[in-house]
């Protein structure tokens, strides 16, 4: 079982939603990905132990990041565009989930691996 340690993800959460916004208005989409592996590195340095453990630890950042995305999109596209607007932030959300999912173990991992805990 892994215990979770909450102050590096809050911190990493801080991190991804921050760089996001700046990485994306300098060099576009590609920015939020970068955005989201900086963090989740920086996640699984900093809890260290075993791959597990930061991927864990990288993938919840990725899916906290993504509902709040998700629920930003979902009322944004609700105002703008009524139901169906609201339905595709819900898809948005959805993927965002997945897509938070996976880079966040895959940087929470390689976090682990730059630490050398692994």
């Amino acid at each position: 079982m892994v215990e979770v340690k909450w102050t590096p993800v809050i911190i990493g959460l801080v991190i991804a939603i921050i760089l996001s916004i700046i990485l994306e208005l300098l060099i576009g989409s590609w920015g939020g990905i970068i955005a989201y592996l900086i963090a989740t590195i920086y996640v699984g340095y900093t809890v260290g132990g075993n791959y597990t453990n930061g991927a864990i630890h990288g993938a919840l950042v990725g899916i906290v990041a993504a509902i709040i995305v998700g629920i930003l999109a979902i009322v944004g596209f609700g105002v703008a565009l009524g139901a169906a607007g609201a339905g595709a932030g819900a898809l948005v959300l959805i993927i965002g989930i997945i897509y938070g999912l996976v880079v966040g173990a895959i940087g929470g991992a390689i976090g682990v691996l730059i630490k050398g805990t692994g």
